[in-house]
């Protein structure tokens, strides 16, 4: 049986990259608001507080960590733009996941979250020149990364989420 904490598989950074895989990613990003609200589309207060895997997350806190990842990764990626090698801040995912809001929100104030956050993300996106993408930044627990392999991060992200919640959605058969 796969790991249930990586049902899409590990991040693997690609190196060959070309104008249309930057496009597809972009694409990934821009459809992953809608593919999280079909994958909870139907759920109701008790599905959307079961744990996708034992000991893992909510589908709730699932559906709550994409826009406060998100959000944190956009700001990011303006950082890294508008400034020389900046060095972005880390937060504790976990930790944010257990406050009150991840843990009991209505899963439609995320969803709407996302989907703004993912139309500015876009825009933005789409207005890079290709030097754009390799604009370095320092994360302290991962080192020099440019916005290359974050565009390829998050649109594994998006698409790692869903299939959480959508490969819950299979094993417990609820259609």
């Amino acid at each position: 049986m796969e790991d249930p904490r990586y049902p899409i598989g590990r991040f693997v950074a690609e190196a060959d990259v070309t104008e249309e895989k930057r496009e597809r990613w972009i694409h990934e990003i821009a459809s992953a608001p809608e593919r999280l609200r079909a994958a909870v589309r139907g759920l109701s207060a008790e599905r959307l507080d079961t744990p996708y895997r034992p000991g893992g997350w909510t589908v709730r806190q699932v559906v709550h960590h994409l826009p406060d990842s998100h959000l944190n990764a956009y700001v990011r990626f303006k950082l890294a733009l508008t400034e020389q090698e900046p060095t972005i801040k880390p937060y504790d995912e976990a930790a944010w996941a257990e406050l009150a809001d991840g843990r009991t929100a209505p899963v439609e104030v995320s969803l709407a979250l996302l989907e703004s956050i993912h139309r500015r993300w876009v825009l933005l996106l789409r207005s890079f020149l290709p030097a754009d993408f390799a604009r370095p930044f320092r994360h302290p627990e991962m080192g020099r990364l440019n916005l290359e392999t974050y565009l390829q991060m998050y649109a594994w992200h998006g698409r790692h989420h869903v299939a959480h919640i959508t490969t819950l959605r299979e094993r417990m058969g609820w259609a």
